[in-house]
């Protein structure tokens, strides 16, 4: 594993309040390890960069999971954390999971994922994002940037003026992801409904989403258009608000969220918000979502949902639509291959339940073994 500090220092308000109140509410920090290097081993890495620009108050983390069959492609996350071993921690474990998706969908290309340690003030975004385009250029394309949560295209347009290593920007790059990720998920859901329901269809299935931004908005409406019945839940109450006005949904607190009574409980959100404590409160028969790295404890609540009977959707396949449709864009520009690429994730999904099944085993860990076989 190669650990690269690039440049100089950089001061960061280590216990940043809205980040801490959004872990509280969302009961979703990710696990913490003391030793990032045992970490990133036991997940067979790889590479980690550092760089800080004392100028723009950039402070970036990209982790670099595997370049074996390709090069390495992850989104851009922009997000306040409450320390750099928090920031370290999520870039190690997101892309880690992007190795996983990329694999799993025969995709030519390794995983990895850019964290900045997102000031209070940006200053100058231009300044900011051009910073850390120069930070992606200096690793010789060996990882491709994309957004993420907290940037948007107008960032990744203002990367391309520094890298070419870059997708999702408007010119070319395909714009924002997120539609087809939730166009996945819903192929997902479809997936889990004939599989553990016996229907063909959406009409009247109760799904309760957790989390209204990009991908659960696209997601919320495409279930209903479905026929679908939708209950959402999101400590962002714009955001809620806004899929309650547009699409006649039901809200509910983020606290109660995980125990409606459902068909489907979809994490939308950020990552870990499936584990010890709330599995038991769960009160569905399949989990399906679009957030990454669903599982706290990847093993034991894998095993936790599969002895309570709970269907799970594996998250780096159900919600890989937007790094397929973002590979594609960067690779060949095809859309049209992208998009039958995506709906392909109900047949992928189907023979992993029913593999599953027939091994009596968690869904994820047959994810998994079929990941771990073309990526080692």
């Amino acid at each position: 594993m190669e650990i690269k500090n690039l440049s100089g220092g950089l001061s960061l308000n280590p216990n940043n309040e809205d980040f801490l109140a959004m872990q509280t509410q969302n009961d979703n920090t990710p696990p913490s390890y003391d030793d990032v290097f045992q970490y990133a081993k036991d997940l067979n890495y790889g590479e980690l960069h550092f760089k800080i620009d004392k100028k723009t108050g950039l402070f970036a983390v990209v982790a670099i999971h595997s370049t074996k069959l390709g090069p390495a492609i992850g989104g851009c996350r922009c997000i306040p954390y409450a320390s750099t071993q928090a920031a370290i921690t999520d870039a190690v474990r997101l892309a880690y999971g992007m190795s996983y998706k990329a694999a799993i969908c025969e995709l030519p290309h390794g995983g990895a994922k850019a964290v900045l340690m997102r000031p209070p003030v940006i200053a100058n975004r231009q300044a900011y994002f051009q910073s850390f385009a120069e930070f992606v250029n200096e690793l010789n394309g060996r990882y491709v940037t994309a957004m993420d949560s907290g940037t948007d295209v107008n960032d990744m347009d203002i990367i391309a003026t520094k890298t070419r290593y870059v997708t999702c920007t408007s010119e070319g790059g395909g714009g924002d992801p997120s539609p087809f990720t939730a166009l996945g998920v819903k192929r997902g859901i479809e997936a889990a409904v004939k599989f553990k329901l016996g229907q063909d269809n959406l009409r009247d299935v109760h799904v309760a989403i957790q989390g209204a931004g990009h991908v659960g908005y696209y997601l919320a409406r495409d279930l209903v258009e479905a026929g679908a019945r939708v209950t959402m839940a999101d400590i962002n109450t714009a955001n809620l608000e806004r899929c309650k006005n547009e699409f006649k949904i039901e809200i509910v607190s983020p606290e109660s969220i995980y125990e409606i009574n459902c068909d489907v409980f979809a994490p939308c959100a950020l990552g870990a918000g499936l584990n010890a404590t709330t599995i038991p409160r769960l009160n569905t028969t399949i989990v399906a979502g679009a957030a990454n790295n669903q599982l706290k404890d990847i093993d034991e609540d894998d095993k936790l949902l599969f002895e309570r009977g709970i269907l799970y959707a594996p998250d780096f396949l159900i919600n890989s639509g937007g790094l397929i449709y973002a590979a594609s864009v960067y690779d060949h520009g095809n859309f049209e291959q992208a998009k039958n690429h995506i709906l392909n994730i109900y047949d992928a999904l189907i023979k992993i339940f029913t593999r599953a099944k027939a091994e009596h085993k968690p869904t994820n860990h047959i994810a998994q073994v079929i990941a771990d076989e073309r990526l080692y």
